[in-house]
């Protein structure tokens, strides 16, 4: 029994532990394939946008900037466009909302706000520490910083304005505003939610592609998150399941013996690892939102 005990307590302690890289590191193989799709995705509305647009892209940044037209908004989950801030090196697909599972593709669009370049107040999360950590050195940025934001709309280029540190219910950082703003929000400090950290800027030039049809409105107030269902039933199956395998693994050990041994316990530890992967990215989900 106390040995029983001691094999629950090691694996238990081994998962602890690698659930720690995982979330660090490992979750980072499921952004980086979800950018690679949000690429693909954008480029192609990017052609097809310039294919119906009614004026030709214009070669050099414009100055002031021209406040492009309101548009729908991409489908929830899709590309709203690259994101690009190079004092802390960030190049990446920004996705169209903010719940749990799409911030695991990126920085996250807040749903209800406009896009960027149009009137207002576009506002974007991003995780810090999780999931290619996007904003992990946004704290890094100071007044003056440029960030710009490719769009099918073309090229926006804000600076930075202020920054600021707020509750995590603090919305109206998030709120309308008379003139093009951008604001990005994520953790703070690293590794807790307990605050959010806030970057505004504003426009300051742009490179339209090409002119569209505005809709009915602008977008002006913000939409809340798009609920998730909190699977357990999935982490909890996945969880069975490298229970199950580490059992079967102990029981081929012990009834083989020199190499047959060794293949089998090599074998099924990779067996076991791919279950613990697919188990920590069942479960990594359920936690509370660091962003």
């Amino acid at each position: 029994m106390r040995m029983t005990a001691g094999r629950v307590l090691l694996v238990a302690g081994v998962l602890v532990l690698l659930f720690i890289p995982y979330l660090l590191w490992g979750t980072g193989l499921i952004t980086a394939q979800a950018q690679r799709d949000l690429r693909q995705q954008f480029f192609a509305a990017q052609r097809l946008h310039h294919e119906a647009a009614t004026s030709h892209p214009q070669e050099t940044l414009k100055s002031p900037p021209t406040i492009a037209p309101p548009i729908p908004a991409p489908a929830p989950d899709g590309p709203v466009g690259i994101l690009s801030i190079p004092k802390i090196d960030l190049s990446m697909m920004v996705v169209e909302g903010t719940n749990a599972d799409q911030l695991r593709s990126g920085p996250g669009h807040y749903p209800g706000t406009p896009l960027p370049g149009e009137e207002g107040n576009a506002a974007i999360a991003g995780h810090r520490t999780t999931y290619l950590h996007p904003f992990y050195n946004l704290d890094a940025l100071s007044p003056g910083d440029p960030i710009s934001i490719l769009t099918v709309h073309g090229l926006f280029v804000y600076h930075v304005t202020s920054s600021q540190v707020v509750d995590p219910t603090d919305v109206a950082v998030v709120a309308p505003t008379p003139t093009p703003m951008l604001t990005l929000t994520t953790c703070n400090p690293r590794y807790s939610a307990s605050q959010r950290l806030v970057v505004h800027a504003a426009l300051v030039a742009d490179v339209l592609t090409g002119t569209t049809a505005p809709t009915d409105g602008a977008k002006t107030a913000v939409a809340a998150d798009t609920p998730i269902r909190k699977d357990w039933w999935v982490a909890s199956g996945w969880g069975l399941a490298v229970v199950m395998v580490l059992i079967a693994l102990w029981v081929l050990v012990a009834r083989f013996h020199g190499r047959r041994r060794i293949v089998v316990l090599v074998g099924g530890t990779l067996v076991w690892l791919g279950a613990v992967y697919l188990f920590f990215g069942a479960l990594a989900p359920l936690l509370p939102a660091s962003f």
